[in-house]
């Protein structure tokens, strides 16, 4: 598979990655060896970059990889967890949390290194907690060769543009902002060129909007970019298509974006969605989509903190 820079990094990263978070059983449940024949089929298939958290089912996601990669050679593969988040409001970007946290990760995932550790969803607490205790911590990690790169990740763009000038980070993590319904992503990579910072995308298909299923109820999205996403699902299907395979195909054209994360529990889904990078954008069909959900504008919804949130 083709790979791209991650910015000022040494990394060389797939153009198309793992995001493990679906093996926390964190869409469906999923059985502990489906989830690592899923890990090895990603692999086999060029995505050897591999994300992960402590976060997704509640460290389920870090031991089923950790199970699925301690057989293969260090060296095969790409590999970064966060810290700060561990349930849906349980937060902790503490010196003390961060380094038990890496200790307890490393554990897992049967290594005595991290490629990148970012700080997970850093919009949930006040930016001094992060500028003056919690990065300092993953510089002091990176200082050591624990890690070896440090970054943060959220949903709301201001959050990087307030945060990424105070920051030395070598990667960000922005999810659900480089997809077919949502583009606004491209508005931050001019400030992560200046930088030098590595991106790193992820859900092409906007946690779940960009499907025939519907939207799972969790879902934090409005009822009309529901609506809208599900109509362009529909048109695809209509057309004898998929609408992950055109979301997939579109996220990975763009040249500007070095990597984005897919997650699935399903060792053919991944197989899939390795070829379909491969394969030539229908270029009909992404105009007809794009046209379908224009009326959104890049419409998203608050997550975290008020000053993040623009």
């Amino acid at each position: 598979m083709k790979t791209r820079k991650l910015g000022k990094t040494a990394l060389d990263v797939p153009v198309l990655s793992f995001g493990a978070s679906s093996l926390g059983s964190v869409f469906r449940d999923i059985d502990r060896d489906e989830g690592i024949r899923t890990v090895h089929a990603a692999i086999d298939a060029g995505m050897n970059y591999i994300d992960v958290s402590p976060y997704y089912g509640l460290t389920k996601a870090e031991t089923v990889l950790g199970e699925a990669i301690r057989s293969l050679p260090r060296s095969s593969y790409t590999l970064s967890t966060k810290a700060g988040r561990y349930g849906e409001n349980e937060f902790d970007f503490s010196r003390k949390r961060i380094l038990e946290s890496v200790q307890e990760s490393l554990a897992r995932l049967h290594t005595d290194y991290l490629d990148i550790l970012f700080l997970h969803d850093i919009e949930f607490v006040a930016p001094e907690i992060i500028i003056e205790e919690a990065f300092p911590t993953l510089l002091e990690l990176k200082e050591k060769g624990v890690i070896r790169y440090a970054g943060i990740c959220g949903l709301p763009l201001p959050l990087f543009e307030k945060m990424l000038p105070q920051l030395d980070a070598d990667a960000i993590i922005s999810y659900c902002h480089y997809a077919l319904n949502d583009t606004s992503l491209l508005s931050l990579l001019p400030l992560l060129e200046e930088k030098g910072v590595g991106l790193v995308n992820a859900s092409p298909l906007s946690m779940g909007l960009l499907s025939t299923r519907g939207t799972p109820a969790w879902h934090p999205a409005g009822e009309r970019v529901k609506e809208l996403c599900l109509k362009a699902a529909r048109f695809c299907e209509e057309q004898g298509s998929n609408i992950a395979k055109l979301a997939v195909q579109f996220s990975t054209a763009n040249e500007q974006i070095p990597t984005t994360l897919v997650s699935s529990a399903s060792q053919q889904n991944i197989v899939n969605n390795a070829a379909w990078v491969e394969e030539p954008i229908d270029k009909q069909l992404l105009e007809e989509v794009l046209r379908i959900l224009a009326p959104l504008n890049n419409e998203t919804w608050p997550s975290g903190r008020a000053e993040y949130n623009g």
